[in-house]
């Protein structure tokens, strides 16, 4: 059979197509072996061929088969009529091209799995009647009960001499592994989260791809990937930590892969701080460059009362860049280290005032509370919008698309991204230092306003994991421009940088303009909105904290019902 042609831009799959799966599935082994061939050795790269030249019925069933749980199935319950040609004869085929094992050896868990209770209770009744224990047992019980008599693996045929069906293991599921991984940049994506959705119902930006953008430039860095993920599997098993850690790569020199393990020893330090080896979770989070890690370091040397050893660590700490949380975190340890260890507690840093006001309003016959309180301010000189985190966001995303869209490595597997990977990992923003400090320039020369501008025009519609296309009009757009100085903007976007994971979110409920203000510093301001027993967050109040330290105009509005009395309502 001729070799399919790889087209060079993948398309997503009509879903009217009765076979969009497998579609969708050539989509990813096209991809892979058009960008990752020297990553796969000779009998893997024939395999995958091989899947391309198989004929549509079992190439689709073997889809299937890669896309369901485990690699053991009953024949006898396959059924998709999709397919063009009967189950039985489509798995003949398959059997014959090697891609199932038709007799795999089966352990007592595969059995049970696989069988109803019906079909194995006359089986085990001689077995049962023999242990002396009853014949009505539930599944699970019988199970238990059989554990030490049936403890070798073989084939159903020795199990289940009378029985009709037949099972099926499915082989080089390692390599359909691997293959996901390459594609997708991680194992937590199943093959439905690609092939079983509908993939045009968005539009996304064409990042280029090389293979130096690659996250993976050598296959022994799929292999470390695969090994960590391993570890992590099998500490979600329960295994103990003290085995798992052994097992552990050691440090690696490409830093998509070294961000992964530092999440990995974040957990493996848990698993062990909760399995009581508390010298060994020290150990672990020492290693680990996660923000996450540091703290719970000094928390758990804190509560095993090495109090010396959590204050030297955390002084260290405090003269490095960090990210809000981490920075509140820290002082709470160090008010509560400085007496145990005889120091002066550190002069808390006093906290910017925040604007503060209340307002009584008619409760509203429908609508949110931000929806009363942006009618409430609204008048014709002084527009005010409800933006929450759109706004900010927004014009960050268009300043800056060309940056969040830069293919540096890592951050693109495949067509189907709404942003890069490792949007949100720690050197996110320092990997494109100085392509956000260009951007920020044109803030600082003017430029920026016909930038955010055409960008809008240009890419209307793509996918960004900063815009949001509905709540983003060009009034809105033109009105924030003239509006928002651009110092404030990039006093903004910087901020936002410094840690996207927790600066995304938190922004004021609300947005005013005041578009006739003579001072600029005056022509906007951001307003939270609190409802009766609403009361502000941490990360809000960090963003407020920032406005007011900034000179960005925002405030709190505190909004009361009134009742019929005009009167405020009682709780």
């Amino acid at each position: 059979m001729a070799r399919a042609q790889f087209p060079e831009q993948p398309s997503s799959a009509d879903l009217s197509n009765p076979l969009y799966y497998l579609e969708n599935m050539e989509t990813v082994v096209r991809w892979v072996l058009s960008h990752h061939r020297d990553l796969l050795d000779k009998v893997e790269t024939r395999r995958l061929e091989a899947f391309m030249d198989l004929a549509i019925p079992e190439r689709a069933l073997l889809t299937r088969l890669i896309m369901r749980t485990g690699e053991l199935f009953r024949a006898d319950k396959l059924a998709y009529p999709e397919l063009g040609a009967p189950v039985p004869d489509a798995l003949a085929r398959l059997n014959a091209d090697d891609w199932l094992d038709p007799a795999p050896e089966l352990d007592l868990d595969d059995l049970f799995r696989l069988f109803t209770l019906a079909e194995l209770r006359p089986v085990f009744a001689p077995t049962l009647e023999r242990l002396g224990v009853p014949r009505t047992l539930s599944k699970a019980a019988m199970r238990l009960a059989l554990a030490d008599v049936h403890d070798e693996p073989r084939p159903v045929s020795d199990w289940l001499p009378d029985t009709s069906a037949g099972v099926v293991r499915l082989r080089y599921m390692a390599l359909f592994d691997r293959v996901r991984l390459m594609f997708f940049g991680n194992l937590r994506q199943t093959w439905s989260d690609f092939v079983l959705v509908e993939l045009g119902y968005q539009q996304y930006e064409q990042v280029p791809f090389s293979a130096e953008s690659r996250a993976f430039s050598r296959r022994d860095q799929v292999d470390c990937y695969l090994l960590m993920q391993a570890c992590r599997d099998a500490l979600e098993e329960g295994w103990p930590a003290a085995e798992v850690w052994p097992r552990v790569p050691g440090p690696v020199d490409n830093p998509w892969l070294a961000s992964r393990r530092d999440r990995l020893l974040l957990e493996l330090g848990r698993q062990a701080d909760r399995q009581g080896d508390r010298e060994l979770a020290l150990a672990v989070w020492a290693q680990s460059g996660h923000r996450e890690a540091r703290l719970k370091q000094l928390r758990l040397l804190e509560r095993m009362k090495r109090f010396r050893e959590a204050w030297e660590i955390a002084r260290r700490w405090q003269e490095t860049d960090l990210g809000d949380a981490e920075q509140q975190g820290l002082e709470r340890i160090l008010k509560r280290l400085a007496p145990k260890v005889g120091e002066p507690r550190p002069t808390p840093i006093p906290a910017p005032q925040i604007a503060e006001r209340s307002v009584l309003l008619p409760r509203p016959l429908s609508g949110s509370v931000e929806g009363a309180a942006a009618a409430y301010l609204d008048r014709s000189d002084a527009p005010a919008i409800y933006v929450e985190n759109t706004l900010i966001n927004g014009l960050f995303g268009l300043l800056c698309w060309p940056v969040i869209f830069k293919p540096v490595p890592g951050a693109f597997f495949h067509p189907f991204h709404v942003g890069p990977a490792d949007l949100t990992r720690e050197d996110f923003t320092e990997r494109r230092r100085s392509d956000f400090e260009a951007c920020f320039a044109s803030l600082d020369n003017g430029s920026y306003r016909a930038r955010i501008l055409d960008t809008w025009q240009a890419k209307q519609g793509l996918a960004n994991p900063f815009v949001i296309w509905p709540a983003l009009s060009v009034e809105l757009i033109e009105l924030a421009l003239d509006c928002i100085p651009a110092r404030h903007l990039k006093s903004l976007f910087r901020r936002l940088l410094h840690n996207i994971r927790e600066h995304r979110s938190g922004f004021p409920d609300l947005i005013r303009f005041f578009p006739g203000e003579a001072d600029e510093a005056r022509r906007y301001e951001m307003v939270e909105v609190k409802g009766p027993g609403d009361r502000l967050q941490d990360h809000q109040r960090r963003w407020l904290a920032f406005f007011a330290s900034e000179g960005i105009p925002a405030s709190v509005l505190y909004v009361r019902w009134q009742d019929e009395s005009g009167q405020e309502e009682v709780p």
